[in-house]
């Protein structure tokens, strides 16, 4: 076979540090275009990003040149200078470690529509009830201590 083909769908959560809230819905939307940006320039494909004020999720089909380790280090990192620069004035930062599922083509649509909705799902559900749910639903056993502070605090 003389190509590459891959089908590498992920839904990538983080947190801002110590889960404060600090995204601005003033800001928000600059914020997603900045981290699509990055995506794309690294050659993946931005099918959805969303969150609320204190995290922010990603539906991306993945290039298969980059592991997702990389691609979130240059997310956060990026994107944390930016919201410095720009907003908090050197206060911002994203809490450790980070969340990364992967979905078949056919759930697609669903986490799609899942991602987009996240204003909406936040009325009903806090975020860790929304952490659990998802690691529950993977089969993911999580030690709470974790769950504030990032995976490799």
């Amino acid at each position: 076979m003389a190509n590459t083909y891959t089908q590498i769908y992920m839904h990538i959560i983080f947190a801002v540090n110590n889960r404060e809230a600090m995204i601005s819905d003033v800001w928000a939307e600059d914020l997603y275009r900045y981290l699509a940006a990055i995506c794309q320039h690294r050659q993946h494909f931005v099918h959805a990003i969303n969150g609320s004020s204190d995290h922010v999720h990603l539906l991306i089909g993945m290039h298969p040149t980059e592991s997702v380790a990389s691609l979130v280090k240059e997310m956060k990192g990026q994107s944390s200078r930016w919201i410095n620069q720009k907003f908090h004035r050197g206060t911002f930062s994203w809490q450790s470690g980070y969340g990364a599922f992967s979905y078949s083509r056919s759930l697609v649509p669903a986490v799609k529509q899942y991602v987009e909705n996240q204003h909406e799902h936040h009325r009903r559900v806090s975020f860790t009830e929304e952490l659990e749910d998802i690691f529950r639903k993977a089969g993911i056993e999580v030690n709470p201590q974790y769950m504030m502070y990032g995976f490799d605090t």
